[in-house]
């Protein structure tokens, strides 16, 4: 009934892969995202938004416009914007333009000079 031919001066545009779900998985929340709730993820989480709830990932990111607010539980974490609440991890990275008022559990930890931090800071008993 419908037929269309093929127009030989035009080639289909390939279509990009789709990133895999799993340990190798990234995923971005955009800057103009805001989430209440509870975020659970196996990959990487980067956060640009705002994120009121809790966290829990192999590796989060604030980038720098990020804000978080509650607890996050990641094998790792680096923080370049805004973390308020509760963090275990087994490496913990505060950027030069991070601010984190937060109780944080580590196994290492890096902090950049000019970050601000307001809490305190529990080595894991490992």
């Amino acid at each position: 009934m419908f037929n269309k031919t093929a127009d030989p001066t035009t080639s289909p545009v390939p279509r990009p892969p789709m990133p895999q779900a799993g340990n190798g998985a990234k995923s971005i929340l955009g800057s103009d995202l805001r989430i209440t709730g509870e975020i659970a993820c196996s990959g990487t989480v980067e956060i640009m938004g705002e994120i009121d709830g809790n966290i829990t990932a192999n590796a989060l990111i604030v980038g720098q416009e990020g804000r978080v607010s509650g607890s996050v539980k990641a094998g790792s974490v680096e923080v370049k914007g805004r973390l308020d609440g509760k963090v275990d991890s087994s490496a913990f990275a505060m950027r030069s333009t991070a601010s984190v008022a937060a109780d944080i559990t580590y196994d290492t930890l890096v902090i950049e000079s000019g970050a601000q931090i307001e809490g305190r800071f529990t080595r894991s008993k490992s």
